[in-house]
């Protein structure tokens, strides 16, 4: 067991107040998490505290913040494992503050709801009941896209978002790719259509950092250049493509 310093940022838009670090001393053993630590602040210490989580084990993807500088699940980060005796935490960068580490998630959600994130396919309405068989090869290119528990870390880390408000976003991106790889989707064109966009999926700079935070080894800036590719392969029909094209000739 050890002492820690926890330092928690505070901020209420509401009434006007200027944003501060609170500071509190817990006692960690090897197997507290940041979230535990919180929690234990929350409940002994100061009520008033604001933050998000749900379910504790890393499947949710509620509990986001940047922790130490770093955007990451606070119930899947241990105290010991930071290497600190001072804790700092603070909400998801690139997300309005509701208070204190809660953050608003609309403009996220919004981002990922505009990539279509389903199949489409008229078939899916027919009444015998079959299921859509795969063979495990076609499995296997969305599978690892199918892990996102959008928690909005890759999000936070994304320094593009953070220029760009009309950057979808590296989970939204790679979300796309998921459903447009997977051989069930009908809807290629249509698909490619939302992020053929010079603030698509050609804003990326791949600087990597979403897939460093990602805790489900998802690796959205793989699924990103994933579709870069899939629309260069369909060069003719990427109106940003065809448009450098122009300028080279």
């Amino acid at each position: 067991m050890k002492r820690v310093k926890i330092r928690v940022f505070r901020y209420n838009p509401a009434d006007g107040a200027d944003a501060r670090y609170d500071e509190f001393e817990v006692e960690a053993e090897r197997w507290t998490t940041v979230l535990d630590a919180l929690l234990y602040i929350k409940a002994h210490k100061d009520h008033s505290i604001a933050l998000r989580y749900s379910c504790r084990m890393a499947s949710c993807g509620s509990c986001g913040m940047v922790i130490n500088g770093i955007p990451r699940l606070a119930c899947y980060t241990k105290v010991y494992e930071l290497g600190s005796d001072v804790i700092t935490c603070r909400p998801l960068t690139n997300f309005p503050i509701i208070r204190d580490l809660a953050t608003d998630f609309t403009a996220f959600f919004a981002k990922h709801k505009s990539m279509r994130p389903y199949i489409i396919n008229d078939a899916v309405d027919r009444i015998d009941g079959r299921e859509f068989l795969q063979k495990p090869e076609e499995v296997e290119k969305y599978l690892q896209f199918s892990y996102c528990i959008k928690c909005g870390l890759c999000y936070a880390a994304c320094p593009t978002v953070a220029t760009d408000k009309r950057f979808p976003g590296p989970q939204a991106l790679a979300q796309m790719y998921r459903y447009l790889i997977d051989s069930r989707d009908m809807a290629t064109d249509e698909r490619l259509k939302v992020v053929d966009d010079r603030h698509g999926v050609w804003r990326c700079h791949f600087a990597g950092s979403c897939s460093m935070v990602c805790p489900k080894g998802v690796d959205p800036a793989l699924g990103i250049q994933l579709l870069r590719a899939y629309l260069l392969g369909m060069s003719r029909d990427s109106k940003v493509v065809a448009e450098l094209y122009r300028r080279e000739k």
